[in-house]
């Protein structure tokens, strides 16, 4: 790994290693990465006058990880999100998945997802990491051996970029997000943070928060953010839904939502996936977190780059599945600047 020794012991998980690494960007921006559910378990980027803002959720140790966190910086999937009662049907066939959630549905790839996952730390250096995973035929369910492959890699001054890629060897879906929840300015709620989602529609849900189908429009709906605006606002609701994007592809990205705090430290998100779930972190439980922090309901946000929840039951969705000899591919980046 070209001699970089910017890894660290960071714990233990079912008798194994979990190991931590450290990458910096030019402009001091400094992320740490667990091998453990490729989770981003800190991240610095610098403010305007040169002091390092944290921005995202996470713990000082190992332990709580495995038993507390709410996904916390993980990569999820092999499906992310939700799928309705568990199960689809595929080439004809039902596929029947761990159901996680209420004993219900599938979340989040099931009980043992990739977030639950020790990962292969294949290549590193000052500035990317890599790391890779193998999931068996029918883990939790899913049908095919699936190799997955994710970078996390600082581009430019404080943008950190995430591609994951994952082949298949017999059909079956496919559908990663990156999980983490930002908080911009270290305050102990984000309804004050300035958000715009690049969405004219969104995916309306049931109880169970499972799409119900329809494509609706934001317009003069709770879901509006094509203008910035505070997240908690008149006649606002907790959020845990997916937008779909309008912003066209370029060069394979798109831009998708822009977040500000009330210390001048901004974010984009550009991707080049469909959908963008906005999740207001009003589940989160009481937890010590980072640095001491005491963490509890909106204490951070999540803005989840991924295909649409429960598309392997929605065929007018976009298509989630991945046949041999096919790769999927994702690439979200989150662009930090301060004023």
């Amino acid at each position: 790994m070209r001699g970089v020794t910017n890894t660290k012991d960071f714990g233990e998980f079912e008798g194994d290693l979990v190991s931590e690494v450290i990458i910096r960007s030019a402009a001091g921006a400094i992320a740490r990465i667990l091998n453990w559910g490729a989770v981003i378990r800190d991240l610095e980027v610098p403010l305007a006058d040169g002091r390092l803002q944290r921005v995202v959720l996470g713990f000082d140790e190992f332990a709580p990880y495995p038993q507390r966190s709410p996904y916390f910086g993980a990569l999820v999937g092999r499906y992310a999100n939700r799928i309705a009662n568990g199960s689809f049907v595929l080439d004809g066939k039902t596929i029947v998945l761990d159901r996680n959630e209420r004993g219900v549905q599938t979340l989040h790839g099931g009980s043992g997802g990739v977030s639950q996952r020790l990962w292969k730390i294949v290549d590193h250096d000052e500035s990317a990491v890599t790391l890779t995973l193998h999931l068996p035929d029918c883990d939790q369910g899913f049908p095919g051996n699936l190799d997955v492959r994710c970078t996390y890699r600082f581009v430019e001054d404080a943008t950190l970029r995430v591609d994951i890629e994952a082949t298949a060897d017999a059909p079956t879906v496919a559908n990663f997000a990156q999980h983490s929840y930002f908080n911009l300015d270290g305050s102990n709620d984000i309804r004050d943070h300035r958000l715009r989602i690049l969405a004219d529609v969104y995916t309306p849900v049931d109880a169970g928060l499972i799409p119900t189908g329809e494509i609706a429009p934001v317009a003069g709906s709770p879901y509006d953010f094509r203008l910035a605006r505070r997240i908690a606002v008149v006649g606002s609701t907790p959020y845990d839904h997916n937008f779909v994007l309008s912003e066209p592809l370029s060069q394979g990205m798109r831009f998708a939502a822009s977040l500000a705090g009330g210390n001048g430290l901004a974010m984009q998100v550009h991707t080049s996936e469909p959908g963008l779930q906005f999740y207001d972190g009003a589940m989160i439980p009481s937890l010590a977190g980072l640095g001491g922090r005491n963490y509890g309901r909106f204490a951070g946000l999540c803005l989840e780059a991924q295909h649409f929840p429960d598309s392997p039951n929605q065929p007018h969705f976009p298509s989630t599945i991945l046949m041999p000899g096919e790769t999927y591919r994702q690439r979200t980046e989150f662009r930090f600047h301060s004023s």
